[in-house]
């Protein structure tokens, strides 16, 4: 809806206060007509036909505007104008609150249209609502330029058709879009990671809480970047009337979002001519608008890190399971989560973690950074030697945002030794049993007993035979 607006907002003067000054100086040059379309013939009026009528906008000080008082004598280019007052009717009468809230509309939406055809529905339509004949005999061509009313149907026939298009169409945007508008910067309530982006909305409402679409919204930004934001800041609203999404990515702890937009006033004001204001067309521009703002703001942290351990063997590196270990900051108070709680166990303490089958334990989500220390709380089966209750072993290490500290504790395990064995009835036997010398000494008598015995029987049967 809006995509010529842009130009209009960013290429043109804005009035502050309602009212714009054009450059000081006496007029010089004669009227020059800007955009829009020629109508023929004119409309009568002082008792003579004219051959042709201006409907759009005029060029005056380099600025585009719009006069709003029909018949009277065209601003020349180089006229002089002062604030004026509230825009009223040519007849002096106030003009109705939601024909004013049209007129500020398309001011806003269309004063800097290269349109000819949006602008001289524009110009029509302006005339048509402060000029408009209020009896017949307002139209009588023997009234002078002071008393003629603007012929509205008369007009409207010797537009082109693309221009009574346009008077239609602006006429219902305006009933749709008019002002008061609201404007809404919304930044996610969970808590933001710096570097990760997230969903923040802007919305522009108008007064029956629907949402206008097409509307440039220029932003400034804190510890935040945008996605797909160019060098102007500059946003605009979806087309549909939704609600903007933008893709913001804290760059630091604090991110913040101030936005600026022109939105229209509920009634336009007008600039009066110094040299002639009884007889030069009193004009408006953009004159109808306010500036909004939005602001939203929230806080971020840093991505978080993991914690992966290892537990090894001293002598063989193998992995030592069922190992438990204490998790502390550096100075043995509890870690931090990544939301900024302390992480605990279910009693109180700095928690603890048990390495697994392959000697290793992992502690995720942890703010970072922080140094992180893992101290053994008690020693594993083998290892008891060299485990000191009062210097416990441990290992620390500084965790970075994102990434994945590695850690390892190493334990040496017992010193191995030979078992004793003392034969039963033998005090003075050496540890270790018997000595081979004496082992074989010992067979050899029983082997010479034992064969002593078979001789002997040997004998003994050799005498029976």
């Amino acid at each position: 809806m809006f995509r010529k607006w842009l130009t209009a907002v960013l290429g043109t003067a804005v009035l502050a206060g309602g009212t714009l000054l054009v450059t000081p100086g006496a007029a010089s040059a004669d009227p020059q007509e800007a955009i829009g379309h020629e109508t023929r013939p004119g409309q009568p009026y002082g008792g003579r036909d004219r051959a042709r009528d201006w409907l759009g906008s005029y060029l005056v000080g380099g600025q585009q505007v719009w006069c709003v008082q029909f018949a009277l004598t065209a601003p020349d280019s180089g006229e002089e104008y002062q604030p004026g007052d509230e825009l009223r009717t040519k007849w002096g009468t106030p003009i109705p609150s939601d024909v004013a809230a049209n007129i500020s509309y398309l001011l806003l939406r269309y004063g800097n249209t290269q349109s000819p055809d949006e602008a001289a529905a524009l110009a029509h339509l302006l005339h048509s609502w402060t000029a408009a004949p209020r009896s017949q005999s307002d139209l009588d061509p023997n009234n002078d330029f002071t008393r003629i009313a603007y012929d509205v149907d008369g007009h409207y026939a010797k537009l082109p058709q693309a221009a009574r298009d346009a008077v239609d169409d602006l006429r219902a945007e305006a009933e749709a879009n008019r002002g008061p508008w609201e404007a809404e910067l919304t930044a996610p309530e969970a808590e933001q990671t710096i570097g990760q982006p997230a969903d923040w909305t802007l919305a522009v409402q108008r007064a029956d809480d629907e949402g206008v679409g097409g509307v440039p919204v220029e932003l400034a930004l804190t510890d935040a970047s945008v996605e797909g934001l160019g060098s102007d800041g500059v946003v605009t609203t979806p087309e549909d009337g939704s609600p903007l999404v933008l893709k913001v990515t804290p760059t630091g702890p604090n991110p913040k979002i101030t936005g600026t937009l022109s939105a229209p006033a509920e009634r336009p004001y007008v600039r009066e001519a110094v040299n002639q204001p009884d007889t030069t067309q009193r004009v408006v521009s953009t004159g109808g608008e306010q500036e909004l703002s939005v602001e939203a703001a929230t806080t971020a942290v840093t991505a978080p890190g993991v914690v992966h351990v290892g537990k090894v063997d001293a002598e063989s590196q193998a992995g030592i399971a069922g190992v438990a270990l204490r998790v502390t900051a550096a100075d043995g108070t509890p870690a931090l989560r990544q939301d900024g709680t302390p992480l605990l166990g279910a009693d109180g303490q700095p928690a603890v973690v048990v390495t697994g089958p392959d000697g290793t334990a992992t502690v995720p989500d942890l703010r970072a950074p922080q140094d992180v220390k893992l101290i053994e709380v008690a020693p594993a089966p083998g290892y008891e030697e060299a485990f000191d209750p009062a210097n416990p072993p441990s290992v620390t290490g500084t965790l970075k945002p994102g990434e994945t500290l590695e850690l390892t504790l190493v334990n040496k395990p017992n010193t191995p030794t030979v078992p004793i064995r003392i034969p039963a009835g033998d005090p003075t036997a050496p540890a270790g049993g018997v000595p081979a010398g004496l082992l074989g000494l010992g067979g050899l008598a029983m082997a010479a007993a034992v064969g002593g015995v078979v001789l002997r029987r040997r004998i003994t049967n050799g005498g029976r035979s």
